[in-house]
């Protein structure tokens, strides 16, 4: 068999299994007639007023860098692990990105983005 039909073959494949697990789940879902299924909160409590409310930016920000900081600790495991093979070129690059984190740290405290209130 040749690559390209191979490639054919297992694309097709993925195409049908797509569309076999969207049809099972809408076939074995339970279903609900229920008018509450439809508003903005299920917890069963109506909303008063309206739904949308603004919140303050901060705790977006404070999200991001979470974000960052957990990346750079999933980056860190490897290199951690490999260290011995990578040398002092791998222990420069390594330290090159830390203190690249560290200057958007040191900016994001500059900017209050840490005070959550």
């Amino acid at each position: 068999m040749s690559n390209s039909a191979l490639f054919l073959v297992v694309l097709i494949t993925a195409i049908f299994m797509v569309f076999a697990a969207l049809l099972l789940a809408k076939w074995l879902a339970p279903t609900s007639a229920n008018p509450l299924k439809g508003e903005p909160y299920e917890c069963g409590i109506p909303t008063r007023g309206t739904s949308w409310a603004q919140f303050k930016v901060g705790y977006y920000l404070f999200a991001i860098l979470y974000l960052v900081f957990d990346v750079e600790t999933v980056l860190l495991f490897p290199w951690a692990v490999i260290m011995k093979d990578v040398g002092v070129q791998g222990l420069v690059l390594v330290s090159f990105f830390l203190i690249i984190l560290a200057l958007g740290l040191a900016y994001a405290w500059k900017k209050g983005a840490l005070q959550w209130m």
